[in-house]
């Protein structure tokens, strides 16, 4: 094999290796994560898809911080392009949280930064609305994680659910949060309501 091949072979495999490292942060559990121990981020679907699973993993000798991981799907074809999206309500550290995308929104999107002094994260969602579809058959999930401190997973149960929002609580004295999702069904029709 000649210098110029084995230069070739190493300028792809950086660039792929660039390419994949930008994508997320890889920690030793094997997952690809959007974010750093703490460290804040802006996580955004691409546009037309929202929010179907939420992964998130634990570690108390990291402040008491999570990892998250966030997977999109695109909305049903007939739905066309989101009319608008804007960022939601925020929450503050340490506290309670109850959330649902105003205007019959779904949420296609999260930031989130991490406050040392309470290790904790503040939260807002990034929500957006199709063609005035409104949800129905709304409920919420059980806690996620199902106890402090452990890995957490969400994924909507099927094809036709849309995350709407959540409620979060959080312990002072474990320092962590469980969530609640509210997941919805979406109309196939225009409705004449704002927000339902």
């Amino acid at each position: 094999m000649s210098s110029a091949h084995v230069l070739q072979a190493l300028c792809l495999l950086m660039v792929f290796s660039t390419a994949s490292a930008q994508h997320g942060y890889m920690h030793d559990t094997g997952e690809e994560w959007v974010n750093t121990w703490r460290q804040g981020f802006n996580f955004q679907c691409p546009h037309g898809e929202v929010l179907v699973a939420i992964r998130s993993y634990f570690s108390e000798k990291e402040g008491s911080d999570r990892l998250w991981n966030f997977e999109c799907q695109r909305t049903p074809y007939d739905w066309g392009e989101p009319n608008e999206c804007w960022w939601d309500d925020i929450n503050r550290a340490g506290l309670e949280w109850s959330s649902v995308c105003t205007n019959n929104g779904m949420v296609a999107g999260v930031q989130s930064k991490y406050f040392e002094a309470v290790l904790d994260r503040e939260w807002q969602f990034y929500c957006c609305r199709y063609a005035r579809r409104c949800p129905y058959s709304c409920w919420k999930t059980s806690d996620v994680p199902e106890y402090y401190k452990e890995e957490g997973e969400m994924v909507i149960p099927s094809y036709g659910y849309f995350i709407r929002g959540a409620q979060t609580t959080f312990s002072g004295v474990l320092r962590d949060r469980q969530w609640k999702y509210i997941l919805c069904r979406m109309t196939d029709f225009d409705c004449q309501f704002e927000n339902f």
